[in-house]
């Protein structure tokens, strides 16, 4: 059950960023959406939108593997005394 929520949580962002390719690829065809009045502000939204959903699931992935410790030595999170 838990499996099911997680992806349906991941499945918003998802949407997200399709929905933000879809309106940069609108723009560069010329076909206005209703929201927005013009095509450069449509095409910086959809960019918006693709880099949230990109990011919040790039994040989410990233999270999973370092508590795995399945990333490269530079990915990994560094102790404090490490920075010093």
């Amino acid at each position: 059950m838990i499996r099911i929520i997680a992806l349906l949580i991941m499945l918003i962002p998802g949407m997200f960023a399709a929905y933000g390719i879809k309106l940069m690829r609108d723009m560069v065809f010329g076909i206005l959406q209703s929201p927005f009045p013009y095509l450069w502000l449509q095409f910086l939204s959809g960019l918006l939108f693709f880099l949230i959903g990109l990011g919040f699931i790039a994040g989410f992935i990233l999270h999973r593997d370092r508590k795995r410790n399945k990333v490269q030595p530079r990915f990994q999170k560094q102790s404090a005394s490490k920075r010093g």
